[in-house]
């Protein structure tokens, strides 16, 4: 459990450093929010991690080697 908090509260903090300095964050529709989440589940390594991102601890693998490019490519084909 304690684990899984130390994970939480590193990434409100990472969100709280860069609210900071992002404008209109305060928003819940803010795209930054959604984007962030992306950012710190799909393409941010993560030393606990073995430098593997969350979801690719978790058996989701995002190809090549941009994969901002790589998950924006996929969300726009039809399913």
């Amino acid at each position: 459990m304690g684990d899984h908090n130390n994970k939480m509260e590193r990434y409100n903090g990472e969100f709280r450093d860069r609210e900071k300095v992002a404008r209109g964050l305060k928003k819940e529709d803010s795209p930054l929010i959604n984007g962030y989440q992306i950012y710190h589940n799909y393409v941010r390594p993560h030393m606990a991690l073995d430098g593997k991102t969350p979801s690719e601890a978790c058996g989701i693998i995002i190809e090549g080697d941009n994969k901002w490019m790589t998950l924006i490519q996929n969300a726009n084909k039809p399913t």
